[in-house]
């Protein structure tokens, strides 16, 4: 056999549109001609193509199914037909036309692979075949043959091969690299095509334009060279080496304003922060300069490091004032992403601005975050969900190429590009040369033009370096030896740039004028962004002062009058005709309306929805999300009616809670994606900035939330102290040990207890109905906005115990100490010789022992608010009880775990002298809970049993 004659040839045998594949491509054609529909959208695209191709004959005919032909000329082969030939000059040319539209989607789709985009040009352009003409089986001789290119956007139905490549080339090959041709939506795809290449992917800016590039870039190089010697060996995680992020900011910022945004919620890590504190956000550089100092006021009790903190500013655009908002955020990289996500859906929700027009999500990340955190991947998974969607994010990379220490590409990942995450929900990304100012400035025209266009997220990836180690106090030449040789060669980009502009005409002295300007503003302190708005205000803008200095203490009126009850618990369980139930679920919503009317007990999940409606009836918004939080993980709740005789998926939902009212507030219930970490995070940034809405984050078990543990320990826990920032996020976490394992048994109470500290949270175990019903309305109607966690139960949603009478609803309040129930005892205090004090369920397994042993001379009482705890509440029961020799604490959990460790000095602190402290619960444990149902059962029954027996082990005497 003889050799092939070409690349292209040889690759006949292998790829997929030939060798063995050519029957299933051949059956694939024909079902197109018969269908375009007919096969998958990568196909339809590739047929599609070849028609733009003309037929061997130079005609524009259409190509028709070859099947009925090739059968044709069977049978008249069979009765003896004449033979055709093909002029083999022709075929070889409809070869070729095809090979074109290759060559070009070849480009499209790897081109990137060949662009220019190190500036430190640390490797060889790779070998891709696919972008070299003779591949296809092009020689010299083919240059200046004419094709038809009507399917580009270069300005030309044809061209000569020869200018075709160089189009190609300049487009895709240059010092921007796109990458969007596995999207699905066709639209988007010629979108960008038409972009990029009716420019041939380079800007042609006014010298006013490249002017500014120039004065953002000095800005940048500016302020950490000033602070470099300033401040030496400080840490402040220098942007240099990606001077270009600052002008691509500023480039963002003003054409948002010009295209409609009023606020720009910007989400970012440490690398650059300052930078843009100062020269995008307009910070005044001598408050910076006081931070360095430490003579910045300090008036936290734990405050952060300058390079974690939040910043607000108005900034004039040509479109008009935009509000700009830097997320406060933790060293735990990318977290920060779905809060900046959170707060913007926030915003929209208050502006009635659903497509996300006038507010945008910038989050700004590093290489090896954005490849490594798999919150990016949980967070990316919302973007086009109803309950999260922001309306597109535009997504920017200071690709430093380098983590830390790590840059070897053996290491780094597992992916051809840090971006190619994104590659999930198809958004485009844009890589450019952190050394071509204009062309990063150019691609985020471009990436910003897209998101307001598709209301999807889109990304732009500057490949740039960090000239710096990871902060100032790093040898980075210890493990990056020939990386940082090449680092200290490069002028910098500023300098690369000013000496491009000065060969252009715009000026010899300008980059060095420019320089000294920047310097003498900053030895005045002064702003270098201009102009910012100082006295202007939004009037979306939130007021928080209601919500600072309050005091827990406060209880909050949160009783309702009874016709108000009765006529929003008629609403809520009135379904309408149009609407077909479940028989399980009529049977909820006939009972509920029994309980609204008086006639039985009202439940836990009746409960609830009456804290939801009357809220919203009074113009507090109820958002409440999470897994399957429309029925509920255990069916309590059944938020969302499905209507059991809809036709079409998509329709036949009822939600009676969206129904309280006329003008009602919005009640929305989002059932979330499978993910804790970013949806808790998102919920943060909502409550974040809202704190007139009920912001609920439920768990499925509430032992999920420990892989949210990031969100709950850097914001939820400590974001005020550390911050300032006020949040009024409410956690519902199931909890309780009822034999269904160690992963299905605890909220892990004690984290909470441990993390509780500066009156910083709320920890709650309530026990009935109207308990539940209370502490969701005390969230809203005090002013006190501190996270709420409530560790919410499973059996007790059912348990008749656990009901509650009209009148608890009607009359009084949360609350936080339960005294003992049993009104004998309460009669015959004198005669209480222990007091058993708990939390939860256990309670009624406590009741029904003491029932079944007669102890009447045992009283128990409920803590139903774990912190901060009630001294005087729980102080004013135990007083009661003067007789009483002994207290118990007693609780399901192990005794490592739960509230013991950090509720006993609370305890013996209200305790009377003489009094003695002791435990009844699981002993210490590894695990939460057992997995075998037989020792659960018999560790439930020891635990009870001890409450009432002589007391053991641990004893604290007062």
């Amino acid at each position: 056999m003889s050799e092939p004659t070409s690349v292209y040839q040889a690759y006949q045998g292998n790829t997929y549109l030939f060798g063995g594949n050519a029957p299933y491509v051949e059956e694939m054609y024909e079902n197109y001609l018969a269908n375009p529909g007919s096969v998958p959208d990568s196909w339809r695209e590739y047929f599609d193509a070849l028609q733009h191709v003309p037929a061997v004959d130079g005609s524009n005919a259409k190509d028709v199914p070859h099947l009925p032909v090739i059968n044709a000329f069977a049978e008249r082969a069979k009765a003896g037909g004449t033979k055709v030939v093909v002029a083999s000059a022709d075929a070889e040319m409809g070869r070729k036309r095809t090979a074109v539209q290759q060559l070009i989607a070849a480009y499209r789709n790897v081109g990137q692979r060949w662009a220019d985009l190190d500036p430190l040009k640390r490797t060889e352009r790779p070998q891709i075949p696919e972008l070299e003409p003779s591949f296809y089986g092009f020689s010299d001789a083919d240059q200046e043959t004419v094709f038809d290119t009507s399917n580009t956007f270069f300005g030309k139905d044809k061209m000569p091969l020869r200018e075709l490549i160089n189009a190609l080339r300049e487009t895709y090959c240059g010092t921007i690299g796109a990458e969007f041709m596995y999207a699905t939506d066709q639209n988007q795809k010629r979108w960008w095509q038409q972009k990029l290449e009716s420019i041939r992917s380079k800007p042609n800016f006014s010298a006013d334009k490249k002017k500014r590039i120039l004065e953002r870039l000095t800005a940048a190089e500016g302020l950490e060279r000033y602070l470099h010697t300033k401040y030496v060996g400080q840490k402040r995680f220098s942007l240099e080496g990606g001077e270009s992020f600052i002008a691509a900011m500023d480039e963002l910022i003003n054409s948002a304003g010009v295209k409609g945004v009023q606020e720009v919620v910007i989400g970012m890590a440490h690398r650059g922060r300052l930078n843009v504190l100062v020269n995008t956000l307009g910070k005044m550089p001598k408050d910076l300069f006081a931070e360095f100092e430490h003579t910045a006021p300090e008036d936290l009790p734990a405050g952060d490091v300058k390079y974690h903190q939040g910043f607000s500013s108005d900034v004039s655009t040509a479109g008009g004032p935009v509000h700009l908002s830097l997320a406060f955020n933790p060293s735990h990289l990318e977290i920060v992403n779905p809060v900046v996500e959170g707060s913007v859906r926030s915003r929209m929700d208050r502006r009635g601005d659903p497509k996300g027009k006038q507010v945008l999500p910038v989050l700004v990340h590093g290489d090896a975050a954005f490849a490594g955190q798999g919150v990016n991947q949980e967070t990316l998974a919302l973007a086009q969900t109803r309950g999260y969607t922001t309306g597109g994010t535009v997504h920017l990379i200071i690709n430093n190429q380098i983590g830390f220490t790590t840059s070897d590409p053996r290491d780094t990942r597992s992916t051809l590009y840090c971006t190619d995450i994104v590659k999930m929900i198809e958004s485009p990304v844009l890589h450019v040369n952190g050394d071509d100012p204009e062309a990063v400035v150019l691609a985020m025209q471009l990436a910003l033009e897209f998101r307001m266009e598709f209301a999807k997220d889109v990304v732009v990836d500057i490949i740039c370096f960090r000239k710096l180690g990871h902060n100032e106090q790093d040898t980075p030449m210890l493990t990056q030896p020939l990386m940082y040789k090449k680092i200290g060669q490069h002028p910098g980009t500023r300098k690369l740039y000013a000496d491009k502009l000065a060969a252009q005409g715009l000026g010899e002295t300008l980059g060095d004028d420019m320089a000294k300007a920047y310097r003498a503003a900053m030895d005045e302190g002064k702003h270098t962004v201009d102009p910012v708005l100082t006295n202007f205000k939004s009037k979306y803008a939130v007021d928080w002062s209601p919500f600072l200095d309050q005091k827990w203490t406060d209880a909050g009126d949160t009783a309702i009058p009874l016709s108000e009850w009765k006529r929003v618990a008629e609403k809520i369980t009135t379904l309408p005709p149009t609407v077909t139930p479940h028989q399980l679920v009529k049977k909820v919503y006939d009972d509920r309306a029994a309980m609204g009317r008086g006639e039985i007990n009202v439940d836990w999940g009746m409960g609830e929805h009456m804290a939801f409606a009357s809220l919203v009836a009074s113009g507090y918004p109820v958002r409440l999300s999470g897994e399957d939080c429309g029925r509920g993980t255990f069916t309590h709740r059944h938020a969302v009616v499905h209507d059991q005789k809809r036709e079409k998926w998509d329709e036949g939902t009822y939600i009676p809670l969206q129904n309280v009212a006329e003008n009602q507030a919005p009640f929305t219930v989002i059932d979330s994606i499978l993910s804790e970490e970013a949806v808790l995070a998102f919920e943060y940034g909502y409550a974040s900035n809202d704190p007139n809405t009920l912001v609920i984050w439920e768990a499925q078990f509430g032992d999920f939330a420990n892989g949210a543990q990031v969100v709950i320990d850097q914001f939820i826990a400590s974001g005020e102290v550390k911050w300032g920032r006020v949040n009024g996020i409410t956690l519902m976490l199931p909890h309780g040990y009822e034999g269904q394992g160690p992963e299905h048994s605890s909220a892990r109470l004690e984290r909470f207890m441990q993390l509780a500290a500066d009156t910083n949270m709320q920890i709650v175990q309530p026990t009935t109905a109207s308990q539940i019903f209370h502490v969701l309305r005390r969230q809203m109607v005090r002013n006190l906005r501190k996270p709420l966690v409530i560790m919410t139960p499973k059996s007790l949603l059912r348990n008749k115990d656990a009901t509650s009478p009209l009148s608890e609803f009607t009359k009084g309040g949360f609350q936080t100490v339960i005294p003992e129930q049993d009104e004998a005892i309460v009669k015959n205090a004198a005669k209480v010789k222990r007091v058993i004090a708990c939390s939860g369920k256990v309670y009624y397994d406590l009741v029904k022992k003491r029932a079944e042993k007669a102890a009447t001379d045992v009283a128990i009482i409920r803590v139903e608010q774990l912190y901060p705890f009630p001294h005087k509440a729980f102080a004013a029961e135990i007083k009661k009880y003067a007789s009483a020799t002994d207290i118990v604490w007693c609780q399901d959990e192990p005794q490592n775990q739960g509230a013991w460790f950090f509720i006993q000095h609370n305890i013996h602190e209200n305790m009377l002298d003489g009094q003695k402290l002791g435990y009844a619960g699981r002993a210490a444990s590894a695990s939460p809970a057992v997995g075998y149902s037989h020792l659960h059962q018999d560790q439930q029954k020891a635990l009870v049993e001890a409450a009432f027996a002589k007391l053991k082990g641990f004893v604290l005497t007062k």
